[in-house]
């Protein structure tokens, strides 16, 4: 066929047909550059966006929480590098061997893997704050699909010895307790992001602006001291273990400057270990909680009696039992017809401080708490530290004021009986307490004149001397004074008796004090008298805690047998 000849080629094409072929070329090539417009300029941003979206992403930069140091720089609480591994599920492979290692590594049980992996997602954790050495292990299986994200774990070197001061976080890295919750804000810092563009396989290709770094917390530095925290812990812990107690706590302050020492408690806990623990051992008892101090205020009673000239130390008291009002005040078992002012301190006599406090105005007595701290909350920006109770003495009645003058009535911390007796430490001037180095204090208080109470510390001295309630408590090496108590326990409103309270606060070296400790143990049994449960623990933190701060020792250490207690404590709610 010849189709230089067809008809059909011989027709004539219209021109409105070419025409139109044309229009509609040219229309498209409108279309494409409005919408090459629309994209590229009028909604650009929003198509960037969306683009970024699919490739790119935001990774979370860690900052590294703050370090909690003693007073010596000593590390109480440090982060250190902990890493969190997940998965791809989407892209991970990994053969049976290397399976059968990770789940060895992560402690993890092979069908916990199998779960993560048949997740609908393209992200799963298996394990958050693994140890840094296990990372590098898992790193080099070389594992496809797997991710080891920054992150970080607290750590602290003195493990339950510290643990009430310290506190810990939880798995976010947030302080729950302690210093750790008080100073949260301070501690935690700032993370930082780094935008970046990966692949279809996750891997890095760009990055996407300036990344922000993290800016890590701050340290904070305590007044403890972790030698003396760690040397009271064990005291009180073999304390309480010895005497078969519920509990104990242990203050010991810088007399100088009011400093906290050390606050230790037992039950403890490890502050790493974040299952099982219990309230009975979270709490900071030596903080947060408050009971009848029982005989330990009654130095502060025959100290105002000494300052408004009403008695002197040889003065004789008569300690003959009598009545005030429906209460027979006694000194059972040991009773005495009369002792000195002096022998009243130092034979912890409960009838001679009533016939004391007899002689002081309520007024006195009553501001004389108060100005101690009593009734008042520790400022020490610690939480739940106790403010106690103290009823307002123009509601004192003859019964209470009596009760009082020996520790009942009234309910102090640990904490608050300790800073009270910086009072007799300081020639009459209660310290300010501080927990934090370089923590603006309060202003000191003058409560007594010196002299008062620096006769008031040798009548003190004679307590820990034969003779007196707690001969136990005398250090080797160093003097030193101080009060027993014994308290039955109150619960629901009554004393329940058989379960006692014991104490012992005091202070050393006598003439020129530089600390305060005060011991608490909680129901021991069967011996319960402070002077026999709570000042042998006196005894050894003094010695070595004045060992520790350089202190030389101001009296001839000689070989001794101690062949018997030269002295017993009264008890009952009557006498201690």
């Amino acid at each position: 066929m010849n189709y230089s000849t067809s008809p059909l080629l011989a027709s004539k094409t219209p021109p409105w047909r070419s025409r139109f072929l044309v229009l509609l070329v040219g229309a498209a090539f409108l279309v494409l550059i409005a919408r090459a417009l629309y994209v590229q300029v009028l909604e650009a941003e929003f198509f960037q966006k969306k683009g970024e979206e699919r490739f790119a992403s935001t990774l979370s930069l860690s900052a590294s929480r703050g370090r909690i140091l003693d007073r010596n720089g000593q590390i109480l609480a440090i982060s250190v590098n902990a890493p969190t591994i997940s998965i791809n599920p989407q892209q991970f492979k990994a053969n049976a061997d290397q399976k059968r290692q990770l789940v060895s590594l992560l402690g993890m049980k092979p069908q916990e893997l199998e779960t993560k992996l048949a997740e609908d997602s393209a992200y799963a954790v298996l394990r958050r704050q693994i140890d840094g050495g296990v990372a590098q292990e898992i790193r080099k299986l070389g594992i496809k699909g797997i991710t080891l994200e920054p992150g970080y774990l607290r750590r602290y070197p003195e493990n339950e010895s510290a643990a009430h001061v310290v506190g810990f976080t939880d798995i976010q890295d947030e302080g729950q307790e302690g210093i750790e919750l008080t100073f949260q804000k301070q501690l935690q810092g700032h993370g930082g992001s780094r935008s970046v563009v990966k692949d279809r396989l996750g891997r890095i290709v760009e990055d996407l602006g300036e990344p922000v770094d993290p800016r890590d917390g701050s340290d904070v530095q305590l007044t403890i001291d972790s030698k003396v925290q760690a040397l009271a812990y064990q005291r009180i812990r073999d304390a309480v273990q010895q005497h078969h107690a519920k509990a104990g706590s242990v203050v010991v302050l810088d007399a100088q400057t009011g400093e906290i020492l050390a606050l230790a408690n037992y039950p403890s806990y490890l502050p790493e270990e974040r299952h099982n623990r219990t309230g009975a051992q979270l709490r900071n008892r030596a903080v947060t909680d408050v009971f009848e101090p029982g005989s330990t205020m009654k130095p502060f009673v025959v100290s105002k009696a000494l300052e408004l000239g009403l008695v002197k130390p040889d003065m004789m008291i008569d300690t003959s039992p009598f009545m005030v009002g429906p209460l027979r005040v006694n000194d059972d078992p040991h009773p005495h017809p009369a002792l000195t002012v002096s022998q009243v301190i130092q034979k912890s006599s409960n009838v001679g401080t009533v016939r004391i406090s007899q002689k002081i105005e309520a007024r006195d007595m009553g501001e004389m708490y108060q100005a101690l701290g009593f009734g008042s909350k520790p400022q020490i920006g610690f939480p739940g530290a106790a403010t106690g109770k103290l009823r307002p003495w123009r509601s004192w009645k003859p019964v209470e004021k009596a009760t009082m003058s020996y520790g009942y009535g009234l309910s102090a911390s640990l904490l608050q009986i300790a800073r009270a007796y910086t009072a007799i430490a300081r020639d009459g001037e209660l310290a300010p307490l501080t927990l934090v180095k370089g923590e603006e204090a309060t202003a000191s208080v003058q409560i007594f004149q010196p002299e008062t109470v620096r006769t008031m510390r040798q009548m003190l001295r004679g307590t820990v001397q034969p003779g007196g309630t707690a001969p136990l408590a005398q250090p080797l090496g160093y003097s030193a004074g101080g009060k027993t108590g014994t308290a039955e326990k109150m619960e629901n409103g009554r004393y329940k008796s058989g379960n006692y309270r014991a104490w012992f606060t005091g202070i050393s070296p006598i003439d020129k004090p530089r600390v305060v400790v005060a011991v608490m143990l909680d129901e021991p049994k069967p011996i319960y008298f402070g002077g026999l449960v709570a000042a042998p623990v006196f005894k050894g933190v003094v010695e070595q805690t004045l060992r520790t701060l350089g202190v030389p020792p101001d009296l001839e250490v000689k070989p001794q047998v101690v062949a018997q207690i030269g002295g017993t404590e009264p008890n009952k709610t009557t006498s201690h």
